[in-house]
């Protein structure tokens, strides 16, 4: 497995606004359909990473408890799929399924959104605040596929909980590690 780290795009930094086809609904979802009203996290994954199906269980169970607390969430593809054909829209769409998400699960066709976000490998997650400005990137907690570390979650809920708190989130944070993202 290739080892990619996260790009730790600068803390402050205002989300980029984007429009993808939500696999799940097979409708265009927006930057302000996914965003909550206390903050808004957008992870970066795909269907085949070894990395991200380490996490799903937790990433889907994440998705179903914070957005009651006012935080949206939304996934997003966007490997390069000629080249990746597990990591297809309809192939997404069962994934999404059968790993219970409950957020929209987008395709970046064009791979712009993952550019503008500086994402880098998959998993790579970003929460953003009510003015949608950049209060943590990285890691969902120090597990990695065969490290025996059990997934938590840990960094991503103690980010979401500080937010939710209206407490400042701590700045020392950790890139995530996962597979880097199949461009074009």
């Amino acid at each position: 497995m290739a080892r990619t780290a996260s790009n730790m795009l600068p803390l402050g930094t205002v989300a980029p606004n984007f429009e993808l086809l939500d696999t799940i609904s097979g409708k265009k979802v927006g930057l302000e359909q996914c965003k909550g009203s206390v903050g808004t996290l957008i992870a970066f994954i795909c269907n085949h990473c070894p990395f991200v199906k380490h996490i799903n269980k937790e990433l889907a169970q994440l998705g179903k408890t914070y957005p009651e607390k006012g935080i949206g969430f939304v996934a997003i593809s966007s490997n390069d799929i000629e080249n990746y054909p597990e990591d297809a829209p309809n192939l997404m769409k069962q994934t999404a399924l059968a790993e219970g998400y409950a957020f929209p699960y987008l395709y970046d066709e064009d791979q712009g959104v993952a550019k503008a976000y500086d994402a880098a490998c998959t998993p790579d997650f970003y929460i953003f605040d009510a003015d949608l400005k950049l209060v943590y990137r990285g890691q969902l907690d120090d597990s990695r596929p065969g490290n025996g570390i059990p997934v938590s979650g840990k960094d991503i809920c103690d980010a979401l909980n500080a937010l939710v708190a209206g407490e400042s989130v701590n700045q020392m944070q950790k890139p995530s590690i996962g597979c880097n993202i199949k461009w074009k």
